[in-house]
């Protein structure tokens, strides 16, 4: 990851409402992210198996705290947790 990219990847399909999900909580909590969209067909997904172990979407690889994870229910869970309560700085910086 270079430092101008977003520490967050997520990758998506195009009018996935699980997806739509995922970017809703990432604006809502004012994450910036990088969105990767991939192959609808589920055989063809193999960016998302290999940065996430499977080919589910949506699926998040968040460089600031090393999580990998897909489900969007988890991943809103995970993001809530995390940056929702200020656990994690969402700017990246040290406070």
């Amino acid at each position: 990851m270079s430092n101008s990219d977003p520490p967050i990847t997520l990758y998506r399909l195009q009018a996935c409402p699980y997806c739509e999900r995922v970017v809703r909580t990432l604006q809502d909590l004012g994450l910036d992210y990088t969105s990767r969209f991939v192959e609808p067909m589920h055989s063809e997904r193999n960016v998302v198996k290999r940065v996430a172990g499977s080919r589910p979407v949506p699926a998040i690889v968040d460089e600031r705290t090393g999580v990998t994870m897909s489900e969007s229910a988890n991943v809103v869970e995970y993001l809530e947790s995390t940056y929702g309560g200020g656990l994690v700085d969402a700017e990246g910086g040290d406070d």
